[in-house]
């Protein structure tokens, strides 16, 4: 229906204000009768939260676990990323305990750069690990082993990972927040985040067994099953030519279990800066450049 004496546009003008109008009411009903109360305590947790959203605390993001910690379904020293004073803080404004968090890191189950591990082909293509992996499982001759061209690197917002100059990424356990992105990004499966206690660790997931082993990787796992031997009963079982390890009787765990490992592919990380130590038995790499492409 038209307004007699008004043209089109006025029509449409008081149209739209209306309108307007009609919808303002209802944000403010809707905004007086589903309106939710929230503890003010969040959004000042949030503030002394590092805000880089990494999920290192369990929680979707720095929001998330200001929220579970007002709830009480978190402890402040959850957040790997905040310095103990900033957790400190967080836990006095709360009026709780921060708590205990073991430090985690993200670990890499290879050792086989390009001086030690033999490529079958040279990639050319897009410069990722997951588009490598589309081709025939890698150029690797272990089709298990880490492809080298720095997904994960490229992923960490900490910087707490960087390539070596054999093609083999490094993690910094200082840096490192345990986010997990690494260990989402790796087309071959071969991180995973572990409290820093675990020192034992397995440092390749070739199920080749021998020499069959040793011919696409100096460092490889032969299977030998020397270190299962020499763990206490339980620690390490051999499957599928590995050692694996089970962490619930981590406290049984030696630098003794990996000394007659002939290739150094089972370690001890020795402290939280993890540096890394091989066995007696260990062969020595003395090689310093990549291995020539197989023909």
């Amino acid at each position: 229906m038209e307004l007699a004496g008004l043209s089109m546009t006025a029509q449409a003008v008081i149209f739209m204000a209306a309108l307007g109008i009609a919808l303002a009411v209802m944000l403010a009903l809707a905004n007086k009768y589903l309106w939710v109360w929230e503890d003010p305590r969040v959004n000042e947790v949030e503030e002394l939260l590092p805000a880089t959203n990494c999920g290192a605390c369990g929680q979707a993001g720095c929001r998330a676990f200001a929220e579970a910690l007002v709830e009480n379904r978190a402890e402040p020293a959850q957040c790997t990323v905040s310095p103990r004073e900033a957790i400190e803080e967080i836990a006095a404004t709360l009026g709780v305990e921060a708590g205990q968090a073991e430090k985690r890191i993200a670990m890499l189950a290879c050792a086989g750069g390009s001086n030690v591990a033999r490529m079958r082909a040279h990639y050319e293509g897009v410069e990722t690990c997951r588009a490598a992996a589309v081709v025939g499982g890698g150029p690797k001759m272990c089709t298990w082993g880490c492809i080298g061209l720095a997904d994960c690197a490229r992923v960490c917002d900490f910087d707490a990972i960087a390539m070596n100059r054999f093609g083999l990424p490094v993690v910094d356990a200082e840096k490192c927040t345990a986010c997990g992105d690494c260990v989402e990004i790796c087309p071959k499966d071969l991180f995973s985040l572990h409290p820093v206690s675990h020192h034992l660790w397995v440092a390749c997931r070739s199920l080749l067994h021998g020499e069959e082993a040793l011919a696409e990787c100096a460092v490889a796992c032969d299977g030998c099953g020397r270190c299962a031997k020499d763990a206490p009963q339980g620690l390490i079982e051999m499957k599928d030519n590995l050692p694996v390890i089970d962490y619930r009787l981590n406290h049984l765990a030696t630098p003794d279990i990996i000394q007659r490992c002939p290739t150094g592919a089972i370690v001890w990380r020795d402290d939280e800066k993890g540096r890394i130590m091989h066995g007696r038995g260990a062969k020595k790499i003395i090689r310093k450049r990549p291995l020539p492409l197989d023909s």
